[in-house]
């Protein structure tokens, strides 16, 4: 399913797709019925078929939906765990630190560089 805002992410970010989502019936000439889990509550559950696109399974692709915390923006919340590397770049005549932190998700973890200013304002026990 193509579209839907997921994960926090806008733009470029975001996932292209989700799912996979059972079909239920064709509606239309050219739009279906899926099966959408209830934390998708909001969304409608008819799509173009435009918006679909065939999936072929594969095990790494599978994320479970039930160790997804969804929030009301049908997001869910990363935590930083630590601090691993800090830096100091040079940009006119200022100078920016940035922090790379390590970040665990519902099914994996990963690093991101990050201003140490809104780091240590919205998760002051790692500073």
């Amino acid at each position: 399913m193509k579209g839907v805002l997921r994960f926090g992410n806008k733009g470029k970010l975001s996932p292209r797709f989700i799912g996979p989502f059972e079909v239920l019936k064709r509606v239309g000439p050219v739009a279906y019925r899926l099966a959408l889990p209830p934390d998708l509550l909001g969304v409608h559950p008819v799509f173009h078929i435009s918006m679909l696109q065939k999936y072929l399974h594969d095990p790494s692709h599978v994320i479970n939906h039930e160790d997804v915390q969804l929030d009301g923006s049908l997001s869910y919340v990363e935590h930083p765990i630590a601090i691993l590397d800090r830096q100091v770049r040079r940009l006119h005549s200022k100078d920016i630190v940035s922090v790379k932190v390590l970040w665990r998700g519902p099914s994996s973890e990963e690093t991101t560089w990050e201003p140490e200013e809104v780091i240590c304002v919205k998760h002051p026990y790692l500073c």
